[in-house]
């Protein structure tokens, strides 16, 4: 009786483990994410008039894309500015996980266009 006790409660603490490591490792996949997508938005602080539309994967098989359209605005005082939108998808495709930065950001305008 006392090994059968012995082995549940040994399967029940690895099950615990388990779990644990799991949640650990979800947690630095999404922190990773996180920093992904904040670096990518401080690449596009600025958008260039005609918007931005790019993509790619990291070495680690995260895959990004940076999408903007241009934002209405009613105040004539207020720059030009666009919606940017910063996804960032990693995982199986079983459970994909996604993370999504929203920001709205100024037009880039060169000099001799104003």
């Amino acid at each position: 009786m006392a090994i059968a006790i012995l082995g549940i409660s040994l399967g029940m603490i690895y099950q615990a483990a388990g779990g644990s490591v799991r949640s650990v490792s979800t947690s630095e996949d999404y922190a990773y994410a996180v920093e992904l997508a904040q670096s990518l938005l401080a690449m596009n602080a600025l958008v260039p008039a005609e918007g931005v539309s790019t993509a790619g994967v990291t070495q680690d098989g995260y895959h990004w894309s940076v999408l903007s359209a241009v934002a209405a605005v009613d105040d004539a005082d207020v720059p030009a500015l666009h919606s940017v939108e910063v996804s960032v998808r990693w995982g199986s495709t079983v459970r994909p996980r996604e993370f999504q930065l929203h920001s709205m950001v100024p037009t880039w305008v060169e000099k001799d266009a104003r």
